[in-house]
């Protein structure tokens, strides 16, 4: 079994983009729900994909399909907070991502929450793997993540 996972620094992550929690994010527990954090995940990553013109969600003849999901919890975020979701690239293959996320309450230096996803990228038509294309490499090396900064 695997040791039990400990937030990371800010310092850990590339990038960062600000999120501003909405009312209908909080459960009933009055803490934002955890399928919501999917949703920062997924809207931190495209979205620095789209500033850097990596990707075309609507012209693009490559688009990125998630296949493996994770997130750990470790302090509660709630309405009327923002997020910040640092993004950081792990490691990418020839047609993959795994890229990682972090969220933190706005100006902490842990995170509350953070995982990964992995990114298949894929001919739009044909939905079959392809090479990264080299606007997306530079992102990719523009976030990788080196063990131990």
């Amino acid at each position: 079994m695997s040791a039990r996972p400990t937030p990371h620094h800010r310092s850990r992550y590339r990038a960062f983009r600000s999120i501003p929690t909405r009312w209908a994010d909080n459960d009933m527990y009055g803490h934002v729900n955890n399928v919501v954090y999917y949703g920062w995940f997924d809207t931190a990553v495209n979205a620095l994909l789209i500033e850097r013109g990596a990707l075309d969600i609507h012209q693009g003849d490559t688009i990125g399909l998630v296949v493996e999901t994770q997130c750990n919890y470790f302090a509660p975020l709630a309405f009327p907070q923002t997020v910040e979701a640092g993004v950081r690239v792990a490691h990418a293959g020839s047609s993959s991502v795994r890229y990682e996320i972090a969220l933190f309450a706005e100006g902490a230096e842990t995170a509350a929450a953070q995982g990964h996803f992995v990114h298949v990228y894929v001919d739009r038509a044909t939905q079959r793997p392809v090479k990264l294309p080299p606007a997306l490499l530079r992102v990719v090396d523009e976030l990788r993540f080196a063990a131990g900064t």
